[in-house]
């Protein structure tokens, strides 16, 4: 799996620049309706799914460990493929998909930074991307109580700009150091 981040480092990056630009959006634009934010879960869970399944695929062809990046990639596309199919569910519906999809990518991040941590370096940021993820999942499910508006503030700025731009940065950093293939 090490050799796939490596050659995929571009996919990695990719995937934090959007996590970055996905926060500021909703940083800047804290109006943002609960519809619009749907769509960019949406958007963002599907991308995020295709990235993983690419790294699991590209892992399998060259025999290498891929079961939890195709998990988290089916994970990804089926919250966001549920979001688009469903947009008019209720926000508790949308708390508990986003915190599952969140929380089931962070676990999913932090074991690849566990089994990795020998092989790169620099496997903290995944971790660490993980971390981020269940702790935010873990909230969500713990203070359902919050409404429909606190969840609109909360996937807007505090998540997508906070946790997202804090989980991008890693994302970037971690996928541009596996242009440079330093093992340890």
């Amino acid at each position: 799996m090490a050799q796939v981040l490596i050659r995929n480092w571009w996919a990695l990056a990719l995937r934090g620049v959007f996590g970055i630009l996905f926060g500021l959006a909703a940083f800047l634009f804290p109006g943002i309706t609960l519809g619009a934010l749907i769509l960019l879960f949406a958007i963002y869970a599907v991308l995020d799914g295709v990235f993983a399944i690419v790294a699991a695929i590209t892992a399998a062809e060259h025999h290498e460990r891929w079961g939890a990046l195709l998990l988290e990639g089916i994970a990804g596309i089926a919250a966001g493929v549920l979001a688009f199919v469903w947009p008019a569910l209720t926000a508790v519906v949308l708390l508990y998909l986003i915190a599952g999809w969140s929380i089931i990518t962070g676990a999913l991040e932090i074991a690849a930074a566990v089994r990795l941590r020998r092989t790169i370096q620099g496997e903290w940021l995944l971790g660490l991307n993980g971390a981020f993820s269940v702790l935010f999942g873990i909230l969500l499910v713990t203070i359902p109580v919050i409404g429909l508006l606190t969840l609109v503030w909360l996937v807007g700025p505090m998540r997508w700009s906070s946790v997202s731009c804090c989980w991008g940065w890693p994302s970037v950093f971690g996928g541009t150091r596996g242009a440079s293939p330093t093992l340890r």
